[in-house]
């Protein structure tokens, strides 16, 4: 879809797009309504509103609002639908160039207890399901009430639960969030709107564990992007959707106070939220200002035992293993979040926003390693001498997130302007810390400086040793490394969005048209430092602590990283480490789009176009060892696109429809792929280099969908979708060593784009409450989804001079996952247990050339459990029990019977009090 041409897109865009409005303009009546609950007045979105008589519908918005424009006088019947309420049917008045306003307040279904649409599980599951049937394009969704209702720690866990949706863990904790098989790299989130950029320094993925939960309203999934939002995600964009005050009437004030219990190292974490709103009356107007606030801070202390190889096989003559470490973590994670939301409505044609969030996560990890390499590659049970070296890192990291915009929407007649600016910024601070601490075995106690070891079970590795091989005496410092890093990328934006509705043979109709501006810059700073001085006797006894509390075997005792620290006594800079990993990178977006809406009947379309030039400038380092030279290296270029999308969705009745999508999407690379840096280094004539390619295209992706949806009653939903995508210039890393440019080389480790990928799956979804059943069985509640994803992609590297190719999977893409709920809810009680299930994935492609070194991840299953029980109407507590089988993070090379890592984590159990008051 890229264009060479360099024509004035936009302004022809514009101009056809007026003077299309121009022609038809109608100066007839409207009617602006708003939709809440009976009890407690709470917005609902995705209620359909339909003019009875001209078979007309518009879709309920966030703060609950409706509009319908150019209709003709007369008098009208307005019918709601809602899953989870009743139909209700109002008469209104209509005369020319006036406004003639409605409220609609609803009531759970006949029969059902009110929470359905006001809170519990089934009133989580109505509001998504009602946003998602209303939807124009393929979305999921999942609001406040259900993220509450989820036994998760963080924002990605809660969205494992979708269809479509599986997480990549760090620690077991959820952090990165992939999307119908795409991994994390290639899905967009943005807050209320505004496209977050990622504080990580190699990866443009957000970790969504960074923002705390308890500060959001709603997260929606688009998996079918429209011409008015970015194109920048091949899988889906995640949208963070904070509290407003206009979510509901009055003052909402929620408190939450918790404590968690981690099974592995017994400790006890708390955790408090705050959030509140109200609304306000100024200048005259009634509630025409909301403030919404909310504070959240939790501070979990954990950790996890480990045993890997890294991969470290030798498969030549059956299974040889080369290395092996044990690892001992110790960590504690603080998340705090700050979220300060302003809406106003000046006029009744007027409303404007001042929306804030603002995220901090602080990672600090204590990692113990004995690291054995084995002198002569080990089989399974033979004792054999290996080099052992005991190591130690400690460092803290933060993580920062700020996102901050002021927009607005104003109505003239029948035209809609949207408008917004924005600043965001994140940020990854890790000062100066112990990167590694190595002591070596002390020749003064073991004159060989070798043990003799044996391993058995390839898979959950257990080494036998000698009794010095755990003592703290048999080793000596020997070299510490520190280090730091600083990574920031800012981005500020305008957006203006021009929509008018109007008639096109009685039909409705809607022409929308916008531009774009993004300046985004991303810059990384690393230092090095490495010691091999030190004060006084350098002995790891004189650093030990007690024994370290490994659950998988004997490992001996801790380090204290202060004594480290006191012990250093002059460290030198490394410059080449301390220039290489550094960066410069800008990348500015203009967009404009035109897109059009009409229904026909029973049938919605939805098409457009929307045109992206990205100006892209990039500056690194390069080092080469035998010239002993650095210099800079600086890079430009730019890139246009048309990406134009078709969106189809077809109403059999009120509670089927059928939806199809043709859509293209494009991602640029991650920024250490693009990295100018490059490192040559020379040893022994042997020549190796590694290095980023700001020469990358991006990947553009053709994305077709189609599926059901059917809805049959409360909380219920059957649905099933297929889609495809093709993916041109995906990208890998590769080894040139052989090419034309780098005969002489050993390695030249890069990155490449290759011709093509594909991905094909079926997405499948169903939920029910038992509401028919007699009292107390009306309160059960089932929910199941299934993602099955097929895809391949080819990678390729030189041997002897030829490049050979092969296939792989798409990394980070599970063939199959899954997730089972098990519900109940009564006035007093809301139960739930859950089981997330995802199949082995391809993690990393180590060799090129070599399938047996591809990393994968092994299927994983685990079962969560929620109760709450609801003192008062104000109060409840929640009991919440995560990771109940202590279900392992497990990776492998060539099969599952060869250990890549080994991890395991134990289960973490929380109880906490809320009070509630709206």
């Amino acid at each position: 879809m890229q264009s060479t041409s360099k024509n004035s897109f936009l302004k022809n865009t514009l101009a056809i797009a007026l003077a299309s409005i121009a022609a038809g303009a109608v100066a007839d009546g409207r009617i602006e309504g708003q939709v809440k609950t009976t009890d407690y007045g709470i917005a609902l979105e995705g209620v359909k509103v339909r003019i009875v008589e001209l078979n007309r519908e518009a879709a309920s918005q966030r703060d609950g609002r409706f509009i319908f424009v150019d209709v003709k006088p007369g008098t009208y019947t307005l019918e709601t639908s809602y899953i989870g309420a009743d139909a209700v049917r109002q008469r209104v008045n209509v005369t020319d160039n006036t406004t003639a306003r409605t409220q609609f307040q609803l009531s759970g279904v006949s029969g059902i207890v009110e929470n359905v649409i006001v809170i519990g599980q089934a009133a989580g599951l109505n509001k998504a399901l009602n946003k998602q049937r209303a939807a124009e394009n393929i979305i999921t969704a999942v609001s406040a009430d259900a993220i509450g209702q989820f036994p998760d720690t963080n924002v990605s866990e809660s969205l494992q639960r979708l269809p479509g949706l599986s997480i990549e863990r760090d620690q077991g904790e959820g952090r990165y969030v992939r999307v119908r098989g795409m991994g994390p790299d290639f899905n967009a989130v943005t807050i209320n709107g505004v496209g977050v950029p990622g504080p990580d320094a190699d990866r443009r993925a957000v970790a969504l564990d960074v923002i705390p939960s308890d500060l959001l309203e709603n997260l929606v999934v688009t998996k079918t992007l429209t011409p008015d939002m970015d194109a920048n995600s091949l899988g889906g964009s995640i949208e963070v959707q904070s509290l407003s005050a206009f979510d509901r009437d009055g003052l909402f004030l929620q408190m939450t106070a918790e404590g968690s219990f981690d099974e592995n190292t017994e400790q006890t974490s708390p955790k408090l939220a705050l959030t509140a709103s109200n609304q306000f009356s100024v200048g005259g107007d009634e509630n025409n200002l909301g403030v919404a606030f909310g504070i959240s801070s939790f501070k979990r202390d954990f950790g996890s035992d480990n045993v890997e190889t890294g991969g470290a096989w030798d498969f030549e003559d059956g299974a040889l293993l080369e290395e092996i470490e044990q690892r001992d973590y110790r960590i504690s994670r603080e998340r705090s979040g700050l979220t300060l939301n302003v809406d106003f409505k000046p006029s009744e044609n007027t409303d404007l926003y001042w929306r804030n969030l603002y995220s901090e996560y602080t990672d600090s990890e204590i990692r113990l390693a004995n690291v054995i390499e084995f002198e002569d590659p080990a089989a399974e049970g033979d004792v054999v001498t290996a080099e052992v070296q005991r190591e130690l890192k400690d460092r803290t990291e933060t993580q920062k997130i700020l996102s901050s915009s002021f927009g607005g929407q104003t109505r003239v007649d029948n035209w809609m302007v949207d408008y917004r600016i924005a600043h965001s910024k994140s940020s990854e601070d890790e000062p100066q810390n112990i990167a590694g601490a190595v002591f070596k075995i002390d020749d003064d106690v073991i004159a060989d400086e070798v043990f003799e070891l044996a391993f058995t079970d390839s898979k959950k590795i257990h080494i036998t040793a000698p009794a010095e091989f755990y003592q703290a005496a048999s080793y000596k410092l020997d070299e510490v490394e520190l280090g730091s890093t600083n990574t920031n990328d800012e981005s500020n934006a305008f957006n203006l969005d021009i929509a008018r509705d109007l008639e096109i043979g009685a039909r409705p109709t809607q022409l929308k048209f916008g531009v774009k501006r993004v300046e985004r810059e991303k810059d990384n700073d690393v230092n090095v430092w490495t010691s091999e001085d030190f004060n006084g006797d350098t002995s790891l006894a004189n650093f030990a602590g007690g024994n370290a509390d490994y659950q998988l075997g004997q490992f001996g005792s801790t380090i204290n990283a202060r004594a480290v620290k006191a012990a250093i006594a002059e460290n030198e800079e490394d410059e080449v480490e301390s220039s290489i990993g550094d960066y410069d990178i800008t990348e500015d977006t203009s967009a404009a789009y035109v897109t059009g809406r009409i229904d026909i009947d029973a049938l919605r379309i939805l098409t457009g176009v929307r045109y992206e030039k990205t100006d892209f400038s990039a500056q690194g380092y390069s080092w080469d060892d035998a010239e002993e030279i650095a210099s800079t290296r600086n890079f430009d270029n730019s890139n246009d696109y048309f990406l134009p999308a078709l969106h189809l969705r077809y109403s059999l009745n009120d509670k089927t429809q059928i939806r199809a999508a043709w859509t293209n999407s494009v991602v640029r690379p991650g920024f250490a792929q693009l990295s100018p840096g490059q490192l040559i280094e020379e040893d022994d004539g042997d020549i190796e280099a590694e290095f980023g390619n700001p020469e990358l295209k991006s990947l553009e992706s053709q994305n077709f969908d189609a599926g059901i949806e059917y809805y049959p009653g409360v909380a219920s939903v059957i649905s099933a979708f297929v889609f495809h995508k093709t993916i041109d210039n995906f990208v890998y890393q590769t080894d040139l060593a052989g090419s034309a440019d780098y005969e002489d080389y050993k390695h030249a480790v890069t990155y490449a784009n290759g011709d093509s990928a594909e991905i094909t799956g079926i997405e499948l979804a169903a939920s029910k409450q038992f509401s028919s059943l007699p009292s107390p069985w009306n309160g059960l509640l089932i929910g199941a989804n299934a993602t099955l994803v097929d895809s391949t992609a080819e990678i390729g590297a030189y041997d002897d001079g030829e490049f050979v190719a092969r296939d792989i999977a798409m990394p980070s893409q599970s063939d199959t996952s899954a997730n089972l709920m098990l519900g109940y809810e009564s006035e007093k009680i809301s139960a739930r247990l859950s089981a997330n299930y995802k199949s082995s994935y391809l993690l990393e492609v180590t060799e090129p050339l070599e399938a047996d070194f591809d990393t994968y991840v092994d299927d994983q299953l685990q079962l969560d459990f929620s109760l709450r029980y609801y003192i008062t109407d104000s109060v409840k507590v929640h009991f919440e029990a995560l990771n109940l089988t202590d279900e392992i993070y497990y990776t492998y090379v060539k099969n599952s019977r060869y250990n890549a890592q080994y991890e395991t984590y134990g289960a973490t159990y929380k109880l906490g009090v809320s009070f509630m008051l709206f």
